[in-house]
């Protein structure tokens, strides 16, 4: 029984530069406990199609041009304002790709839990809030009665996913949109929201509509499938069909993007670059809390022009562990070596002439990016901060390294907002190689970007590493990506490492309990090739 029939929507936005289609005439309908997956790349008008149903694309500058949604003998198209907050939340809920941005950092947990079930049931407070404690321990937080009293920065990014899930569920709505709802949590996270996603779903009997850029996660949950491209459907049908016989040159493309191989052994030289002896970095806690041990005596040690993978879930002390060799934290114990040269105890004066020579890319682009700055400013810095080149040779410098990231000469005096999330990151890579240094640590530098610029970045920073002989420690909870681009792996887990060895070593015959737990929890393993 189809929930919600929608035919022929198109929305544009009427814009300064032109007319953009960015939903132009697409149809398809949700079956009861049914999940119907819209993927494609960021642009393609997924969101807004979805948003648009409920009224929640701003118009203007956007336009409902034409289209039917019908949902519950409604078209929610022509439905007014008021109308459709009866809808919103009831009838058919959202669960959004942020759960820290769709949380209140104002109010606990349990008011924002309660609020649906007052403003549509009209339940006294009392008996919401004992609701709310069941659908906390539905989605599988401990101590749910406890946990309605705490802040959203209270939970960790997993947990606040499980939260936004309930708030959705909440209300028993009879459709789910679920827009990105696994971007960038951990492998095993994203394994256990998907589950419960899916039980709640089969128990309710709910129709979803999951909307993603990742084709492994769309792989194991969806029923039926549209791969959209500006703005249109180019191809549905089964799961099965879209990805054993893809028809249309765009779906090839998304799948062949999937990192699906491991790198090809290569011959590294016998010398260390960097050699970590038991480290260590604390963090003091809230007050009765004693010592966090974010990294708890960790030892590790990187060859020259070798990729090492550090993989592991969030909290394990990876990023930490990073930052450490840079020295960008101050160790409670242990000794990093770079180049031969004991760098444990230098002072942040006597770090300044080796920056040059270690470099990080960060996760997030845009927040490590100057607003404020352009493109040239931001590659010419670090040049002309280490006196690297002279003044008139500056531009020359600068286009060759947006050559080296492929970044249009043209845009070297954009900002950063008047770029995509790809792009954003290339200028990144771009800055951390200006200085062409030995050795970077990319901190996952790719967990939320599309498959297809995922791809691109990859062979970018591979092509970077053979064309600059670098050195290289690559952190992700992505182990697709990890096979792809790394030589070894190293697992870590509350801050220890639990296993080191060869990617295919790694992938092939685990031999801790963590190291399984990770790859079961991969997503899509069958068209990744793994197990």
């Amino acid at each position: 029984m189809a929930l919600l029939t929608t035919s022929d929507l198109r929305v544009y936005f009427h814009t300064r530069n032109g007319l953009v289609k960015a939903v132009d005439g697409i149809s398809f309908s949700v079956e009861e406990g049914k999940t119907y997956a819209i993927i494609g790349e960021s642009g393609s008008g997924k969101s807004v199609a979805c948003y648009s149903m409920l009224g929640l694309v701003p118009m203007p500058p956007g336009k409902i041009e034409s289209g039917e949604v019908w949902f519950e003998n409604q078209d929610l198209l022509k439905l007014s304002e008021s109308q459709l907050r009866k809808i919103r939340g009831k009838g058919i809920s959202i669960i959004f790709q942020d759960p820290m941005t769709t949380l209140n950092p104002f109010l606990k947990i349990g008011d924002q839990l309660i609020e649906p079930l007052r403003l549509h049931f009209g339940m006294s407070k009392k008996d919401a809030w004992q609701k709310g404690v069941q659908i906390l321990e539905e989605v599988g937080i401990k101590n749910p009665a406890q946990r309605m009293k705490s802040w959203p920065f209270e939970f960790s990014g997993g947990m606040r996913q499980r939260v936004v899930i309930a708030m959705a569920l909440v209300t028993e709505p009879k459709i789910i949109i679920a827009d990105e709802p696994t971007t960038a949590l951990d492998v095993t996270v994203q394994a256990q929201i998907l589950k419960l996603l899916k039980e709640l779903q089969v128990r309710r009997n709910i129709g979803v509509i999951f909307i993603s850029h990742d084709l492994s996660v769309v792989a194991d949950i969806a029923d039926e499938i549209a791969v959209m491209q500006n703005g249109i459907f180019v191809e549905q049908g089964t799961r099965d069909a879209i990805f054993s016989n893809p028809q249309h040159a765009y779906t090839k493309k998304l799948l062949a993007a999937v990192p699906d191989s491991e790198k090809t052994n290569q011959q590294h030289e016998n010398t260390y670059l960097i050699s970590a002896d038991n480290i260590s970095v604390h963090f003091s806690g809230n007050k009765g809390e004693g010592v966090l041990k974010a990294v708890d005596d960790v030892s590790l040690k990187i060859k020259q022009h070798e990729i090492l993978g550090l993989v592991g879930e969030s909290g394990s002390g990876k990023s930490t562990t990073g930052r450490a060799i840079l020295r960008l934290l101050d160790l409670a114990n242990g000794k990093i070596v770079f180049n031969n040269e004991d760098i444990s105890h230098y002072s942040r004066a006597e770090m300044k002439p080796l920056r040059r020579q270690m470099q990080m890319i960060f996760q997030d682009p845009y927040a490590s990016l100057n607003p404020r700055t352009s493109v040239y400013d931001t590659l010419a810095e670090p040049l002309l901060l280490h006196k690297i080149v002279a003044k008139k040779n500056l531009d020359s410098e600068v286009f060759s390294l947006m050559d080296s990231v492929g970044l249009s000469r043209e845009s070297v005096l954009r900002y950063p907002h008047e770029f995509s999330g790809g792009q954003r990151q290339r200028i990144a890579i771009g800055r951390a190689i200006a200085t062409k240094p030995a050795f970077i640590v990319a901190d996952e530098p790719v967990s939320a970007l599309d498959v297809t610029i995922q791809s691109q970045i990859l062979d970018l920073l591979l092509n970077l590493v053979n064309e600059f002989n670098l050195t290289m420690l690559f952190i992700s909870h992505d182990l697709g990506v990890v096979r792809y681009l790394a030589d070894r792996v190293l697992v870590m887990k509350d801050g220890k490492l639990v296993e080191e060895g060869a990617v295919h070593e790694i992938f092939n015959n685990p031999q801790e309990a963590y190291t399984r737990a990770l790859l079961d929890a991969i997503p899509g393993k069958s068209l990744l090739g793994v197990g």
